[in-house]
């Protein structure tokens, strides 16, 4: 891949980019962390420090486009709408399986490119429990549920939630810290008044 005017090797085992995706699911980074590490897993031969700040933005483009299958990400219609429906964190037991029960793939053992993980993946079967907890999810989160699947979801507790991804900036979140900080601040002083 051509990046400025260097070629930057891709690593384009689907361990990498899950590995990558993956890191933006982690509340304990920061947003620069998150992409340092997306980067260094799709491009583990290139030093970041060396690009200059247009080449950097040009990685991560690119590093984007990739992801998305060689799609721009803008290019679907439906993409990014929508409640968060699963996690390749949380649900990774049940993607291996779906990938075992589907596709006959052990995921643990194959070579793979990431553009070939993301078609099989697309076409997981419906009978999969991966995809069953997916639908379940979708339903409840868009009010389509009905009491039952409801119920079950409420059983199946931590298995069935998902944390939202936080994709606030730095200064959003140390703004936010802050105003919670002068409240709580405030609420201990009306305390002591009374």
């Amino acid at each position: 891949m051509t990046v400025g005017e260097r070629e930057v090797a891709l690593n384009t085992d689907f361990r990498a980019a899950l590995g990558g995706l993956m890191a933006f699911e982690d509340p304990d980074i920061t947003d620069g962390e998150k992409q340092g590490l997306l980067l260094s897993n799709l491009f583990p031969e290139a030093d970041v420090n060396e690009f200059t700040a247009d080449e950097l933005i040009e990685l991560q483009e690119k590093a984007g486009w990739y992801l998305n299958g060689g799609r721009s990400p803008g290019d679907d219609a439906d993409a990014g709408g929508g409640p968060r429906v699963y996690s390749f964190s949380k649900d990774a037991a049940l993607v291996f399986a779906a990938f075992r029960q589907t596709h006959g793939v052990d995921l643990q053992s194959v070579e793979m490119h990431w553009w070939s993980f993301l078609a099989l993946f697309m076409d997981l079967g419906n009978e999969t429990a991966f995809n069953q907890l997916v639908s379940l999810r979708k339903r409840v989160k868009t009010g389509k549920a009905t009491k039952e699947e409801r119920q079950v979801a409420r059983e199946l507790g931590a298995m069935f939630e998902l944390d939202e991804i936080d994709d606030r900036t730095h200064e959003e979140r140390v703004q936010e810290d802050e105003f919670e900080r002068l409240v709580e601040k405030g609420r201990r002083k009306r305390e002591q008044a009374s």
